[in-house]
Order: structure tokens, then C-alpha cells, then sequence
């Protein structure tokens, strides 16, 4: 893998000015390194958030960039898309995801209805969609659920067997018949609506989740669903907790999945989440799940995608950050309209997770659930308009 580092730096008046290395990040919005780069290499625009030092002619300085002026639902800031796709010199190693699913959304519905009722407030995902998908070719189901009713009342507690029951039931589902069941906390760094700071507290919970499914080596832990609006360092932090609790439980050959700041999105990992870097794992099974919608906020919200490239546009920051610090990633949640410009921009971002699969090992379409209904991305057989629209090119990737 190649790694980003400075190079060639030069002393004068005092101040070191530097030229990124070999493929190096070279440009983008808030980014404040090096913007020229070695001999032989061009600062070669991506998009707005990522240059990247690329095989070219001449050193040259990234294209000038402006903040944009809003604060958005999924980010902090915006992406401007161009006309121009992403070089193909951004993949390294083309190959097989790993990973290809579909979230099943329902036992985290009623957000702030605690402990809530099944079947009213919440539901559990059908059994037969989820074989239903199996059959299709998916092979991982990234499971959301509320820790509130797992683990009610405070984050020490002991779990509720009945929730619990039903959501090992639904794990055991999958996992039997072959798949992954990826453990979903869909609680965006909350708990009761409130911003988790007790990192004891929250790695305590991880240890008693985690004791329930630590025999069952199909299982994946994903920390938290698209934390958000917190401190960076908050994040880091119970991120670490997480990986610490779910390792003290004896889950130890399970990978941990961790999610970001700014709603976890992909298209600003770069320059929001650098300092994951720093997380650490015994077992070395970390990946950085990311979450990347193609509508003009990154919301999730519109049948409308930006253009027919912006599916590329809004990862390659992230893959370029992800080879640069020797680390894996999964896009966690995607989706677009039923409509000709979405399905390019979805095939286009999948063929860029496939072309660089030595750092990307999945996507997981958003989503199936038996409540979804005409839900714009419903992915639930037979009739979802995400899976009959879909469903035929995504499953390719699974194969």
C-alpha cells in the first residue's frame, strides 16, 4: 500500500514549506498540508474535498477551494460536484468485496418511546426477506436496534431478555444460514437522547452486548450508528471503548467496525476523522465503516442524485485516506432514486469500491424492513422500490 508522507521539505525565512510524496493528499477544503508535490508527480483534482499527488509531468498546486457556506444534516459541510470522474490512477488492487448487504431496519424504530412495544413502536426484520436476500446472493445484514431497550434504564444495566431474545433470534437467523450479522446500535453516539461522554459507561455496555454473542464468530460489532455533531476526540475515544469492551468480553475473533463523526459520511472522512487513525485493536480486525448518500445534502432524503459521477466523487477522499494510513473500510449505508442518473452514480461508486477492494471490503444497500412500505430505498422483497430497482445490479457485486 502506499503510504502519504512529506517530503522534499525546503527551509526558508524560517518556515518549512513541503511537497507531498507519491500520492499524497495535495488539496481540498480545510485541508492545510503541503499543495505541491515531488518531481514527476501532479496535484491532480478529485473533487472539492481531495487532490492527490498523482504519476504526472510536472509538480503544480492544487486548485483553490472555498468553504461552503451552510451546515448540512449529514455533514458539516458540502460537496460541489464537477463534470470530470475521479483518475483511474486512484485504484490499486481490483478484486472481490468482501461484504455486500442490506440493512434491516425496525427494532430501532419509536426513537424516544423507551421501552417501547413490538409491533407498535417497533418491529424486528422478517426472516423470510432476510433468506429471501440470502438466496439472492447478499451475505451480510447489518442488524439496528436501540440500546435503550437492550440495555435500559443506565448504560451498567443488565439487558432485557425479552429484546434481547428477539434480536438474538434474528441474529442467529442469519448467521445459521451462512451470513454475517452485523450488531447495529443505531443510537448516533446517544443514549436517551443525550450525548454519551461516559466512556466507562459506554464500554461497560459493550462488554455486556458482546458477552451475548461472543461464541458466535459471524457476528460483527459496529460501535455506533453516525455519531454526530460531538467532539472529535469524544469520538475517538468511545471508539476505543467500544473495541476495549467487546475484546473484555472474549469476543475475540469478531471484526469491530467504527463509525465517525459528521453522520459517519465518507465524503468528508479526510478532514473530519483523521484522528481514527489512532485506534487501536488486539486482534487487528478494525474497519472504518463509512455511510455515503448521493442526493445534494448527502441526507439520504431525495430520489435525486447530484449527477451521474458523484457516487465516485464523494469516496475517493476516503479511499485515498484509508491506503494512506493502512486501514479498511465498508461503506455501511447507500442508496439512490429509482432514476437513470442514480443508477449510474450507484453502479459507479460500487465499481470504485470493487476497483480498490484492497482497501474497501464492502457496501450495504439502506435498506430493507418490514415497516419501510413505499420507503424512496426500500429494499424488502418483492415489491421495495429500492430492490426492484436495484436488486439485479447490486447483487453482482456479492458474486
Amino acid at each position: 500500500m502506499k503510504t502519504s508522507i512529506l517530503a522534499s521539505v525546503l527551509a526558508t525565512t524560517g518556515t518549512a514549506l513541503a511537497q507531498g510524496a507519491a500520492y499524497a493528499q495535495c488539496g481540498g477544503i480545510n485541508f492545510n498540508g503541503a499543495k505541491t508535490c515531488i518531481a514527476g508527480y501532479t496535484c491532480t483534482y478529485s473533487n472539492d474535498w481531495y487532490s492527490q499527488c498523482l504519476p504526472g509531468a510536472a509538480a503544480t498546486t492544487a486548485p483553490a477551494t472555498t468553504a461552503p457556506s451552510t451546515t448540512l444534516k449529514t455533514s458539516t459541510t458540502t460537496s460541489k460536484t464537477t463534470s470530470t470522474t475521479p483518475s483511474a490512477t486512484t485504484s490499486a488492487a481490483a478484486g472481490k468485496l468482501k461484504w455486500v448487504g442490506v440493512n434491516q431496519s425496525g427494532a430501532e424504530f419509536g426513537q424516544g418511546i423507551f421501552p417501547g412495544r413490538w409491533g407498535t413502536e417497533f418491529t424486528f426484520p422478517s426472516s423470510s426477506t432476510i433468506q429471501t436476500l440470502i438466496g439472492q446472493g447478499y451475505n451480510t445484514f447489518r442488524v439496528a436496534f436501540s440500546m435503550e431497550r437492550l440495555v435500559p434504564t443506565t448504560l451498567t444495566a443488565s439487558p432485557d431478555a425479552a429484546y434481547l431474545r428477539n434480536l438474538t433470534e434474528t441474529v442467529n437467523f442469519i448467521t445459521n444460514a451462512g451470513a454475517y450479522a452485523i450488531l447495529d446500535p443505531h443510537n448516533f453516539g446517544r443514549y436517551y437522547d443525550k450525548i454519551i461522554t461516559d466512556t466507562a459507561g459506554f464500554q461497560a455496555w459493550w462488554k455486556t452486548v458482546a458477552a451475548q454473542f461472543a461464541s458466535n464468530q459471524k457476528v460483527i460489532f459496529d460501535t455506533n450508528n453516525e455519531y454526530h455533531d460531538m467532539d472529535q476526540t469524544l469520538v475517538l475515544n468511545l471508539n476505543q471503548a467500544a473495541i476495549n469492551g467487546i475484546r473484555a468480553a472474549g469476543a475475540t475473533s469478531q471484526y469491530i467496525f467504527v463509525e465517525g463523526n459528521s453522520y459517519s459520511g465518507a465524503w468528508t472522512w479526510n478532514t473530519t476523522n483523521g484522528n481514527l487513525a489512532a485506534l487501536t485493536d488486539s486482534q487487528n480486525k478494525i474497519v472504518y465503516e463509512m455511510h455515503q448518500y448521493l442526493d445534494s445534502d448527502g441526507s439520504g432524503t431525495s430520489t435525486a442524485c447530484v449527477s451521474s459521477e458523484i457516487g465516485v466523487q464523494r469516496v475517493v477522499g476516503a479511499t485515498a485516506w484509508l491506503r494512506a494510513n493502512n486501514k479498511v473500510g465498508i461503506i455501511g449505508e447507500f442508496a439512490g432514486g429509482a432514476n437513470g442518473v442514480c443508477q449510474t452514480a450507484v453502479k459507479g461508486l460500487l465499481d470504485h469500491l470493487k476497483a480498490n477492494s484492497d482497501v474497501w471490503q464492502g457496501a450495504l444497500w439502506w435498506a430493507a424492513g418490514p415497516w419501510w412500505g413505499d420507503y424512496i430505498y426500500s429494499f424488502e422483497p418483492p415489491s421495495g422500490t429500492g430492490y426492484t430497482y436495484y436488486n439485479s445490479m447490486v447483487k453482482s457485486f456479492a458474486v
